[in-house]
């Protein structure tokens, strides 16, 4: 990437892009197992549309940001600095962490937030190959009796639920696709 692109790839026009963007990744939280569109960025490879997108849109100058695997790269440090000022920090500090399920594990790196501030917990931003509304069966807050999605680790995800109110919340990205996954979401089973 040379120095001009680097300044490439943000929001055209940041305050509606970003809005809907925010309105996107709040609504996928909201409705566990919803499959959204969220575009706006256009961020360096290998992150993905919907993954760069969420960091322009949820990171700024106080957000600890841990870029893992593959998606720790000069360009990808530097796009996220010039555009959202959000300091690069390791996976026990995040606040945001990026990167493939293989290489953000093992979970356990990560702060569940305590019984007096459970809100001072990371957000999992996972890269997939597909996601698709097939495999576990979510239920709890904002579904609607049941709802379906494709998830990377079935016994690491009910065991992060288990913790609730403490534990990690995510987002499943791939292509211009996200979906979420809170923590207070109960998972069973794939049937």
């Amino acid at each position: 990437m040379d120095g001009s692109s680097l300044y490439a790839g943000g929001f055209r026009n940041a305050p509606v892009d970003a809005a809907h963007a925010f309105r996107a990744a709040m609504t996928a939280m909201a409705r566990p197992g919803d499959i959204r569109p969220i575009t706006g960025a256009e961020p360096p490879a290998p992150l993905s549309v919907a993954a760069g997108t969420l960091l322009l849109t949820l990171c700024d100058p106080e957000t600890r940001v841990h870029l893992a695997g593959a998606a720790d790269r000069p360009e990808v440090r530097q796009w996220l600095s010039f555009h959202t000022g959000a300091p690069l920090c390791g996976a026990d500090e995040a606040d945001f962490a990026l990167g493939t399920w293989a290489d953000l594990m093992p979970l356990s790196r990560y702060r569940i937030g305590t019984p007096e501030y459970p809100d001072r917990s990371a957000t999992l931003i996972v890269e997939c190959d597909a996601l698709a509304n097939t495999g576990a069966v979510l239920s709890g807050p904002g579904i609607r009796d049941t709802a379906r999605l494709s998830l990377p680790d079935l016994g690491v995800l009910q065991g992060n639920a288990m913790l609730y109110p403490l534990g990690c919340d995510f987002f499943f990205t791939c292509g211009d696709r996200v979906a979420a996954l809170p923590r207070s979401t109960t998972i069973g089973a794939e049937g």
